[in-house]
């Protein structure tokens, strides 16, 4: 990336031309951004992964010093097989007031716009710092951040605050559900088709479990709780993949699944999965060891991401809403890396462009007019930083 200035506009399309699906790495965008930042004189940090296939980035705009805001986002996309796109994903398309591509509100534009703002910042004389907090892996449980935050306070600095720049419309969230995945193998005993009384299928068994899961849901759906703001208003459970089996004709010896837990704040994760545990415990696995002593059916956690809690007297909070000059704040029901900086004691709001029903989907876009409001958000948020 070229180190001279470049409009958010230029620099929205520069980052969606980089594939940085989940499977993929991310350093083609990570050290095109390091590039940039470095040549306009900004210190950079990355911190890898343990494989150094992919790579957070850590930059620091202003005073070398304590506090500040961070302005965080996720650099890692969702995939686009499958998906029915008019135009290609990785390539920015303008149509009716709206620019389509894959992460144009999942959310690289957030990101786009703070780096493309750098050299408004550094010309500001910031009293405050402003921190970009660019993370990996966010799509496939929030992998990255919690290695970044690691290094917080010892050598990377310690924000007084985060805004993390998820599609929330730019309204100022200060909650989130909590998001829990698990993968769930069933090993059962291979047999002929015809001889199912010799067999143990772990397909049927599976899918036994991913019956009670979905009544499980059904359940909390009942007792949805009046009067909050989540949509929906109550803990979700949801199976997103399934594999299994060989050959019609073979009782297959092996099915596994991948599910998650949408925890509402208050919400006791450790009884959904006591519940879940004491189903299989209870009513699965005597039934297939009857069959087959070997059988056995395995639970993994494969991530675990906290919800984001509102906080009374929180300074995020405070200041977006003076920046977006709203009157009150909202909550959303997708996880992000929110819980975990606030885990690690900063105080963290959501607010980024874009509607997170565009997210995920073909054709995935952001509206300009949600480009202009993120771009005098921030803005707004270095005037602040250059006041006493």
């Amino acid at each position: 990336m070229a180190s001279k200035t470049q409009s958010p506009r230029a620099m929205i399309e520069r980052l969606i031309g980089f594939d940085t699906t989940s499977v993929k790495s991310n350093l083609n965008l990570i050290d095109d951004a390091a590039d940039y930042l470095s040549g306009l004189g900004i210190k950079v940090d990355l911190i890898h992964n343990a494989d150094r296939t992919k790579a957070n980035l850590f930059a620091t705009i202003g005073p070398d010093a304590p506090g500040g805001v961070a302005l965080s986002g996720h650099t890692d996309v969702v995939p686009v097989e499958g998906q029915p796109w008019t135009s290609d994903p990785f390539t920015v398309v303008e149509r009716d007031g709206k620019l389509f591509g894959r992460g144009t509100s999942d959310m690289k534009s957030f990101i786009a716009i703070a780096l493309a703002l750098v050299p408004e910042m550094k010309a500001a004389r910031l009293k405050r710092p402003i921190h970009l907090a660019l993370s990996y892996d966010e799509e496939i449980g929030c992998l990255g951040a919690p290695v970044m935050i690691a290094e917080i306070g010892k050598r990377l600095p310690r924000p007084g605050m985060v805004v993390i720049g998820e599609p929330t419309e730019m309204k100022v969230a200060n909650a989130h559900k909590g998001s829990f995945g698990y993968r769930t193998t069933v090993t059962g005993l291979e047999a002929h088709s015809s001889a199912t009384h010799k067999g143990v299928s772990a397909v049927i068994y599976a899918a036994e479990i991913i019956h009670f899961i979905n009544e499980l849901a059904a359940e909390f759906r009942a007792r949805a709780k009046p009067g909050t703001e989540f949509d929906p208003p109550y803990t979700t459970l949801s199976v997103g993949v399934i594999e299994g089996g060989t050959a019609i004709n073979i009782i297959p010896r092996h099915c596994c699944f991948h599910w998650d837990i949408r925890l509402l704040p208050g919400a006791v994760l450790e009884e959904v999965e006591a519940r879940v545990r004491g189903f299989i415990d209870q009513s699965i696995l005597p039934k297939m060891r009857a069959v087959s002593p070997e059988a056995n059916v395995v639970t993994e956690s494969i991530f675990g991401v906290p919800g984001l809690r509102p906080e009374p007297g929180s300074p995020a909070e405070a200041l977006c809403l003076r920046l977006t000059g709203a009157n009150g704040t909202t909550v959303i029901s997708f996880g992000t890396e929110g819980g975990q900086f606030q885990s690690a004691g900063i105080p963290t709001v959501i607010c980024g462009p874009g509607r997170i029903l565009e997210a995920h989907k073909p054709n995935e876009y952001i509206a300009l007019d949600q480009i202009e409001a993120a771009i005098t958000f921030q803005r707004r948020l270095i005037q602040w930083a250059t006041e006493n």
